[in-house]
């Protein structure tokens, strides 16, 4: 069925959550229990008022989950993916990912709804570097301002730029695909609704079930995207 819509579909916006980049052996920070992390809620320290007040852990916070992500890489499913857009199957890459692991797989034009762990950035001048800068302990930018992960923490909104950019593909889709996402998230929730609402059919691969199940065209639970992907691009 899936492969039958993307062959018609004129406009079709794949939307990857925390679960497309588990696949890749990256862990769901939020679920980290051990070591730091056994004792501290990681979503606090993922936050504005660490970065002002608790600037040591917030640091070894994200130079862990750098160092984490510097020894994962893409797995079939991002490759699949970069395939089927360049193939024209699929017009929108928008992802609550912030590993830069579609863009590794050779996707483009990705939106990405949290910004990036791949780079740090000046929070006074905004001059950005390779985020290997943390875990080669550098935190000062040369104008003497302190380096950040460019991602967006809690207590920041999303990149209008790119929330915008979303909306629009959510109005325009003719189908909406989700991988790996708890669609728990607002206002990156909202956006398969939009899609919905506006005519698109709606496809939920994710391992749990989600709140936007009963809105969903096809459901696919309890399976790897991965492999999911793998049959549904040997029928295309």
């Amino acid at each position: 069925m899936l492969e039958k819509w993307l062959k018609e579909s004129s406009y079709t916006v794949v939307f990857t959550g925390a679960g497309m980049s588990t696949e890749s052996g990256l862990p769901d920070f939020r679920s980290a229990k051990s070591g730091l992390w056994r004792t501290k809620n990681p979503q606090q320290l993922a936050s504005t008022y660490a970065m002002q007040h608790n600037r040591d852990e917030f640091i070894a916070f994200y130079q862990y989950r750098i160092r984490t992500l510097l020894k994962c890489k893409p797995h079939v499913g991002h490759m699949i993916l970069a395939d089927w857009q360049k193939r024209g199957l699929i017009h929108q890459i928008i992802t609550q990912n912030v590993d830069g692991f579609h863009q590794q797989a050779g996707s483009t034009n990705v939106i990405e709804l949290h910004g990036t762990l791949r780079t740090v950035h000046c929070s006074r001048c905004r001059r950005t570097y390779d985020a290997k800068r943390y875990v080669e302990e550098q935190f000062t930018c040369t104008c003497g301002g302190f380096l950040r992960p460019s991602v967006v923490l809690f207590g920041e909104s999303l990149p209008y730029d790119a929330f915008e950019q979303a909306w629009t593909a959510a109005e325009r889709a003719d189908l909406w695909i989700v991988l790996g996402s708890s669609l728990q998230v607002s206002p990156a929730n909202e956006l398969p609704v939009i899609a919905k609402r506006s005519g698109a059919k709606l496809v939920i691969v994710n391992m749990e079930p989600t709140p936007l199940d009963d809105w969903a065209d096809l459901l696919i639970h309890g399976r790897k995207i991965g492999e999911v992907l793998q049959e549904i691009d040997e029928l295309l």
